[in-house]
Order: C-alpha cells, then sequence, then structure tokens
C-alpha cells in the first residue's frame, strides 16, 4: 500500500510515517508503495500490531520460501534428484568435465547434435538422475545467491592435479561455504606426468577442505575429463552425498523454484530457464516468475525437445512470459490469471522499496546498529594481500581478537588471498556483507567501479598494526554498551505549592552539584526510592530556566508526581555510555 494508505489504516499522519521511514533508510513520499514487512516495522514503531493480510484467491502456501520448506516435513515427498554445479579455475577443465558428464549420458546418435543449451541438463548413471547447472563460474553463483536463490545442493570443485589450489580456486571456496553447501572435490587431468593429487589434498588442506582419507568430510574422487576417466566414481559419489542429504520435494503440488538464466530472443519474445524445486510444472500453467507472469505456451527440455510436464529438480525453458525475469528470481504457479498479474505488480513495488532498503552495504563505521536490532554482531572480512607471508600473518592475527574480545561480537574470515582486490571479491562481499580489507593491494577498475556502486567499504592499509588497531577498534564498537547512572546534582524539598491544575511543585534548595532541566530526578524519603522519572518544569522565579547550579533556589515540578513532601531530597542524574575495552 501507499504511505498514504497506511497512515489512514493506523491513524495516524503522513509526516509521522515518513519520519519513521526515514529512520530505517527509505526516502519516501505520500504515493511511495511500501511493502508489508516495511509497513509492520513502522506500525510496530507507532505502537500498532500487524497481521499480514492474504490477497483474494491467494493461498498461504504461495509464499516460495515457505513452500520450500514444508518440503521435507511433507509426507507425500519423494526423493528428487540433487542439483549439482561445477565450480573453480576456468583452466582446471570444468567446462570439459561437464561437456564429458553430458556426452557420456547421451546416446550416439545425439552426442554431436546437441545445439539446445540452456544453462542447466539432466544425466542418468545407476538408474538415476542428476541435474547440473551450467553457471558461468561463482561470480553467478554468488549473484543468484545474493537474490536469495538456493538452487544448489552439492558443490563440486574442479582442481587439476598437475595446477594444484589458484587464487580463484580459494574464491570458488569461499563462495561455496558463504552458501552452506556440501562440497565434493573432483581433482582432475590425473593423466597427465605432471599430476599430483597429493598436493592438492595438502593445499587444499590447508584452506580448510580436508579431504574424507585424512579424517576429514570432503570428499576427493580423481578424474580424467579428457580421457574419461573416475567419471562413474564421481556420479556415484555425488549419489552418495544426495542421499546423505535426503533431497525430496512434493511432485503433487503447484509447482516452484527458481530461474536460472533469462533472454529476448527476436523471434519467439521472452525466453526464461526454470529449475524447478517443488511440484509439477505443467503446460499452459499460468507463471509467476520475479515481478513478471505469463502462461506456459511451449516448454522444452536441456535436449531442445518439447515436453508436457516437468518434476522436481528439472530444468525446462519455457515461453510466454510478458516480460524478462531476472536469473534467481522465484517463481509460483497460480490457477488464476488475474491474481498471478496482481502478484507480479505487488512484487515490483516491493523490489523497488527493498532497492532502496534492502541488502545495503556493511560498513566498518556502522556494524552496530545490527546489535541494536537484536541482531548477532558479526564482522566478516575478506582479505587480500601482496604476499602469502602478509597474507598468514595477518589473518592468524585476526582471528586472534575473537579470543581477546570476549562477548558479543565475532570476526569471520570469509576469504583471504594474495592479489589485486577484483570483482569477484566485491561480488563475495555484497553477497556476504562483508568488508573488504586490502593490504599492500589496490582494486583494478571493474573492481573499483563494482565497489562504487554497491556501496562496499573497502579499506587500504600498508602497516599491519594500524590495520589491527582500526579493526579491533570496529568490534569493540559493536560490543553491546554498557550505561551508568551519572549524578549531576543534589537538592532538598523546602516548600510546597498546590497550583490551579492541580499540579505540585516544590520550593527546593540546590545542595550539590546543579539541576539540569534534561536530567531525570530520583525522589530520596529517608534513603528509600519514592519515585523516579522526568522533569516537567523548572524555573528560578517566573522564568523557566535550562539548569540551577548548587547554592540557588528554583521551584520544581515532576512529571507524573505530586506527593512532593517537606525534607524530601532529589537525586538528579543521567544515563551515560561507558566505552567497551
Amino acid at each position: 500500500m501507499s504511505v498514504s494508505e497506511l497512515a489512514e489504516k493506523i491513524e495516524t499522519s503522513g509526516i509521522d510515517i515518513i519520519r519513521e521511514l526515514m529512520k530505517i533508510g527509505i526516502m519516501a513520499n505520500l504515493n511511495q508503495q511500501v511493502d508489508y514487512n516495511t509497513a509492520a516495522k513502522v506500525a510496530e514503531a507507532l505502537g500498532w500490531e500487524t497481521n499480514e493480510a492474504l490477497a483474494e484467491g491467494r493461498q498461504p502456501e504461495d509464499n516460495f520460501e515457505s513452500r520450500r520448506l514444508e518440503n521435507d516435513a511433507d509426507p507425500d515427498s519423494r526423493q528428487r534428484p540433487p542439483v549439482i554445479t561445477i565450480m573453480g579455475h576456468v583452466d582446471h577443465g570444468k567446462t570439459k568435465l561437464l561437456d564429458s558428464i553430458r556426452s557420456e549420458n547421451v546416446a550416439e546418435g545425439e552426442a554431436g547434435g546437441i545445439t539446445q543449451h540452456i544453462g542447466a541438463y539432466q544425466v542418468d548413471t545407476h538408474g538415476r538422475k542428476l541435474t547440473f547447472l551450467d553457471t558461468p563460474g561463482h561470480e553467478a553463483f554468488t549473484a543468484m545467491r545474493a537474490r536469495g536463490a538456493q538452487a544448489t545442493d552439492i558443490a563440486v570443485l574442479v582442481v587439476a592435479a598437475d595446477d594444484g589450489v589458484m587464487p580463484t580456486t580459494r574464491e570458488a571456496i569461499a563462495h561455496i561455504r558463504s552458501a552452506s553447501v556440501p562440497l565434493v572435490v573432483a581433482v582432475n587431468k590425473i593423466d597427465l606426468p605432471s599430476a599430483n593429487p597429493d598436493r592438492v589434498k595438502q593445499q587444499l588442506s590447508e584452506t580448510g577442505v580436508m579431504p574424507e582419507e585424512w579424517g576429514g568430510d570432503v570428499p576427493f574422487v580423481e578424474v580424467s575429463a579428457k580421457e574419461r576417466m573416475g567419471l562413474d566414481d564421481l556420479l556415484e559419489v555425488l549419489l552418495l552425498v544426495a542421499d546423505v542429504n535426503e533431497l525430496r520435494a512434493n511432485p503433487d503440488k503447484p509447482a516452484t523454484g527458481v530461474v536460472i538464466e533469462a533472454r529476448v530472443d527476436s523471434s519467439r519474445g521472452p525466453i526464461a530457464t526454470l529449475l524447478v524445486q517443488s511440484g509439477t510444472l505443467n503446460l499452459r500453467d499460468v507463471v509467476v516468475a520475479g515481478s513478471t507472469y505469463g502462461r506456459i505456451k511451449a516448454m522444452f527440455d536441456d535436449r531442445g525437445k518439447r515436453v508436457r510436464r516437468a518434476g522436481p529438480s528439472t530444468p525446462v525453458e519455457i515461453l510466454g512470459l510478458m516480460e524478462v525475469p531476472q536469473a534467481g528470481d522465484s517463481f509460483l504457479v497460480y490457477e488464476d490469471e488475474k491474481v498471478a498479474r496482481q502478484l507480479a505488480e505487488q512484487r515490483m513495488a516491493t523490489r523497488r522499496v527493498e532497492s532502496l532498503n534492502e541488502n545495503r552495504p556493511v560498513k566498518l563505521t556502522e556494524l552496530y546498529d545490527q546489535v541494536k536490532e537484536g541482531k548477532t554482531a558479526e564482522l566478516r572480512v575478506i582479505l587480500k594481500a601482496d604476499v602469502q607471508g602478509s597474507l598468514g600473518a595477518i589473518q592468524n592475527a585476526l582471528l586472534k581478537l575473537n579470543e581477546t574480545i570476549d562477548e558479543g561480537v565475532t570476526l569471520s574470515v570469509q576469504l583471504a588471498a594474495t592479489g589485486m582486490i577484483s570483482e569477484s571479491d566485491i561480488n563475495l562481499a555484497s553477497t556476504t556483507r562483508s568488508i573488504v580489507i586490502g593490504f599492500n593491494v589496490r582494486p583494478d577498475v571493474a573492481a573499483k567501479r563494482a565497489a562504487d556502486t554497491a556501496g562496499i567499504d573497502v579499506r587500504f592499509y600498508t602497516i599491519i598494526y594500524d590495520l589491527l588497531d582500526e579493526v579491533k577498534a570496529a568490534m569493540t564498537g559493536l560490543l553491546a554498551p554498557i550505561f551508568e547512572d551519572v549524578t549531576d546534582g543534589y537538592a532538598e524539598v523546602r516548600d510546597t505549592f498546590k497550583l490551579p491544575s492541580n499540579d505540585v511543585v516544590a520550593g527546593m534548595y540546590v545542595l550539590d552539584g546543579k539541576i539540569v532541566r534534561s536530567s531525570r530526578a530520583r525522589v530520596l524519603r529517608s534513603g528509600t526510592v519514592v519515585f523516579e522519572g522526568g522533569i516537567k518544569s523548572l524555573k528560578r522565579f517566573k522564568d523557566d530556566v535550562r539548569e540551577v547550579a548548587a547554592g540557588y533556589e528554583c521551584g520544581l515540578g515532576l512529571d507524573g508526581f505530586n506527593d512532593l513532601q517537606v525534607g524530601d531530597q532529589i537525586e538528579f542524574l543521567h544515563r551515560e555510555e561507558v566505552a567497551r575495552t
């Protein structure tokens, strides 16, 4: 609804609504649309309790996230194929591995004729299906996650046995960890004479990726995409990991899922690749994808073959949407096209509000806001340095700060790598709400532009002690503050007077310190506190004053307390924040 409509609903002025919106970082006018979550925050700040109303014809389970989370608890859910993303350094054989897995599972007559590429495909192995997402790299993987799309069940990290762990490999690990998905390592190119799989395991173990045979929890599979060695072993491990994670979905519900990619075709119009995550998608279904909608006119599988239905974990390409959705958008199926259009328009309005408010980058100087909102205070850092020696020393020193600062805040290093600050680092910082710290390194042109656009906090240091001191100061500032009562002064009641308004005021003599108009007053009678509250009026003779010093007389009225008696002592105090150390 609009700001003016919200003001009418909660019986207040539009100015009050705008003032509360400004407090949470939204600049709006009376005609600005606000979503339910934003309206709820404003209403609660103004003393109202809210409940979200369902649009006519809308069903409670139409919330994409709630549908997805209900799959595990649904008694009608059944096992579904795992969705797998392959990531890694560009020269380590990721594309070749994808092609080898795909061609191994395609009939001979079709192997050379696959021209339909929709960014995702399914393969059959051991009588079961696996779905692979062919993303351009971890930047796209993270960009989708930034839009709330948890499309991946398992991540495969490809590392060349002859080359070992590269900076891009470390970045991919950071992106996988931030997504909290199971990891399988494929050690590729083992057919080469220079291959050294043990060195790869050693390097990955140093980054925290510990092989199963070394007591860790990450399966390592040796493969050769070129020679087609170890592919069956890799597929078996992926099925095993899927079984351990018990991936399930109910195919008998309206479909929900995520948009993998989308484009405009000059002859066919908007085309979207959808990954069905729950339910079954049928031809002629009405779909809402992000902030657009449409009825499915045609549907194709990963081989370009027309299909009429698609179950859980199945990727399909559809025609019929009014506009092109964004990668990472969720999609839902509706029976009523009118309701679908209303929801698409509502999402468009919500997205406009969120663009002003949501995913605002974290600043080192602003992280304490998380504590005030009752959230866990976590300082996430992406660390880039010029040499490995400096990188290790700084990372260890930063993590030791968690031991010296005892409560309320933690520091976590999302990525530590050598080399200049890249656009990929900025993308990761945007998704994980991290700050970027560069030690003797600077960003390249693309990274600088991306950081400026996204508002990412990037800090540069050349002295390690300056870096540690500033981060420690930020962490100290993140701790919940300690407030202490500080006494401004004492006064004694010498006489009392009753005003025509029935308020009682006291004639006071200031014994010590001073009375400040903004102070709180604590009434002491025989050493016992009988009242604590604000000052309503403070006068010298007939004039209102801001403060009265020791040795002077004054008149005082208290807010909500008329039982002042001669002989009462009043302590005047204010609360002061004490710096944490």
